[in-house]
Formats: C-alpha cells, sequence, structure tokens
C-alpha cells in the first residue's frame, strides 16, 4: 500500500525580502566604496614618488603608482569579493534577527488592530526584540481581559434587566452593544 503524498507547503518567509535584498545591497556598495577610496588615497600619497624594483634581472626605477598598481588593482579585488562575501552572510544572519521579528510585529500587529486579541507574537528564542514582542504581548493579554470583563458585565446586566422584566429598549441595546464587541473582537 502506497503512502499517500503530502503536498509542499510552502515556506513561510519571516522577512521582506526586497529589504533584505536592498539593505545587503547598499552594505556591499559600501565596502565597495571604501576599496575605491583607499585605492585613490594611495595613488595620491605615492604621486610624486619613485621606486626601484627588479624585473627580470633589470632594475628599474618607475614611478610608486605605476609599480604598485597591478598589485593595488588584484588585492583589492580580491579583498572586496571576500568582504563582500562575508558581508552577505553577516547581514543576512542580522536582518534575519531584527527584521525578521518586524515583519512578524507587522502582520501580527495588523490581525491584532482588526480586532483577534488572542493572538500572540511568537518571535525565536534568539532574536532581537524579544522583550518588546512580550511587551506587545502583555498589551494584548490586558486588552483582551478588559474587552472580556465587559462583555461578561454587559451580559451579566442584560440577564438581570431580563430576570427583572426590565425596559425592553435598554435590554435591546445592550444586546447591540453585546454584538459590537462579539464582532469587532476575537476573544
Amino acid at each position: 500500500m502506497s503512502k499517500p503524498k503530502h503536498p509542499v507547503k510552502r515556506r513561510i518567509h519571516y522577512i521582506k525580502k526586497d529589504f533584505q535584498f536592498k539593505f545587503i545591497l547598499k552594505f556591499c556598495l559600501l565596502v565597495l566604496l571604501g576599496a575605491a577610496i583607499s585605492t585613490v588615497l594611495l595613488s595620491v600619497f605615492a604621486t610624486g614618488t619613485l621606486t626601484t624594483s627588479f624585473k627580470g634581472s633589470k632594475l628599474v626605477v618607475e614611478k610608486t603608482y605605476t609599480a604598485i598598481l597591478p598589485a593595488l588593482i588584484y588585492t583589492n579585488l580580491i579583498t572586496a569579493v571576500l568582504i563582500t562575501l562575508a558581508s552577505i552572510f553577516v547581514t543576512l544572519y542580522v536582518s534575519h534577527k531584527l527584521a525578521g521579528p518586524m515583519f512578524r510585529f507587522e502582520t501580527d500587529l495588523k490581525m491584532i488592530g482588526e480586532g483577534d486579541l488572542t493572538k500572540r507574537i511568537k518571535v525565536r528564542q534568539h532574536d532581537q526584540l524579544t522583550d518588546f514582542a512580550d511587551s506587545l504581548n502583555n498589551m494584548t493579554e490586558s486588552l483582551h481581559n478588559k474587552v472580556l470583563d465587559t462583555r461578561t458585565d454587559i451580559q451579566r446586566v442584560i440577564d438581570e434587566a431580563a430576570e427583572q422584566h426590565a425596559q425592553s429598549d435598554l435590554i435591546i441595546d445592550l444586546k447591540d452593544i453585546l454584538n459590537k464587541i462579539e464582532s469587532n473582537f476575537k476573544l
């Protein structure tokens, strides 16, 4: 008997990919800008100086900038590639630790704002902003309890009014308020 195939679940993304890409791109451009600035500064400081070196078996005297230019270009290219790769990994890590929780806050707070007071913000254990998530969860819990208490009080007043055969307009108004609470909040 063959096992039924389960459809592949779509991966849930906890970060805005556009934000992450722009963050990495800006960081890498900053690294490349640093390499370009160091090259320009070295060429400015080397202007007007001479260097002696051996090429083959001949002693050659040439401008310092001309002598070191090939080594400078290779060094900067290798360094830029290595630092760019390291930057990509570091920024991926940092962006997941910071932007990931912010993305979850955004989506979860939207649901809470729509009235789902049972929603709690969950962040991974080692993410940043866990204290902030705890504070938001405490706030949501407090709101949940206050709305629940209000709903309970209104229901109690409705029940008491019904037992005393109170004015039906009052009961209708209270039931309308109770319906609004139940339609606007998930408790």
